[in-house]
C-alpha cells in the first residue's frame, strides 16, 4: 500500500561529551577549591577537627582544609574581650545603656556576709580565651561552668567580709581576692580562660 503522507525523517542531534565533561570537572574543581581554603580574622583562631577529632589549631590569614567534610572549621575569638554580668543583664548597650533585673539575676545577687547580714552584689568579669583546644574540649560547657565558678568564688570572698566592707571600704582589695581565685580555679579546670577584669557594680543591702 502506497504512503501519501510520510513520517518525517527526525535526525536526534549528536552530543559532544568532550566539553559536558570539561564543564562538570571545573565545577567540581570550584567546589573543592573552595571547600579547601578559609581565611581566619584578625581576633581569632581556626581550630580544625579531623572526622570530628582534633588535629591543629591555625593563625589568623588563609589556610588550607582537606574538604568534603573531612576537616571542619570552628572559629574561636581568642582577641575579643568577652564580658560576663551577674544580677542584671543589659538589655541595650550605649551611652545610655538600659539594664534589667531577671528573676534568675536577682538570685545571683543575693549573698550572706561575714557578719551575717545580707548584700545585693552585682557585679560583672572580662575575660578573653587564651587557649582554644581547652576551651573546646576540656569541658562539656564552659560557658555555664564559668558562670558557675563566678558565683561561687564571689560568695566565698563576700563571705568571709563584713557588709561594710562588701559596700564601701573593702570593695578593691575584694575585687582584686575574687579575680585572683577565679583565675586559679580556671587553671585548675583547665578551661582556657584568662580572667582580666573583675569589678563589683553595685553593692546594698537588700530591698
Amino acid at each position: 500500500m502506497r504512503e501519501d503522507f510520510p513520517y518525517p525523517k527526525i535526525k536526534i542531534p549528536k552530543i559532544k561529551v568532550g566539553p559536558i565533561k570539561i564543564i562538570a570537572a571545573a565545577v567540581i574543581l570550584l567546589i573543592l577549591l573552595f571547600g579547601s581554603f578559609y581565611q581566619i580574622g584578625p581576633e581569632e583562631m581556626g581550630v580544625i577537627l579531623r572526622f570530628g577529632k582534633f588535629v591543629r589549631t591555625t593563625e589568623p590569614g588563609l589556610h588550607f582544609k582537606i574538604p568534603l567534610g573531612v576537616e571542619r572549621l570552628m572559629r574561636v575569638p581568642v582577641q575579643r574581650q568577652l564580658k560576663m554580668e551577674f544580677g542584671f543583664r543589659t538589655v541595650r548597650p550605649g551611652i545610655r545603656s538600659e539594664f534589667q533585673v531577671t528573676p534568675e539575676s536577682a538570685k545571683e545577687a543575693v549573698m550572706l556576709t561575714g557578719d551575717l547580714n545580707v548584700a545585693n552584689v552585682e557585679w560583672i568579669v572580662q575575660y578573653k580565651i587564651k587557649d582554644p583546644y581547652k576551651y573546646l574540649f576540656k569541658l562539656r560547657d564552659p560557658n555555664s561552668t564559668f558562670r558557675l565558678m563566678n558565683e561561687a568564688v564571689v560568695r566565698k570572698i563576700v563571705g568571709d567580709n563584713s557588709v561594710d566592707e562588701v559596700i564601701t571600704i573593702g570593695r578593691s582589695r575584694i575585687e582584686n581576692e575574687a579575680k585572683d581565685e577565679l583565675q586559679k580555679l580556671c587553671d585548675t579546670y583547665e578551661i582556657g580562660i584568662e580572667v582580666n577584669v573583675l569589678k563589683l557594680q553595685d553593692v546594698n543591702p537588700p530591698d
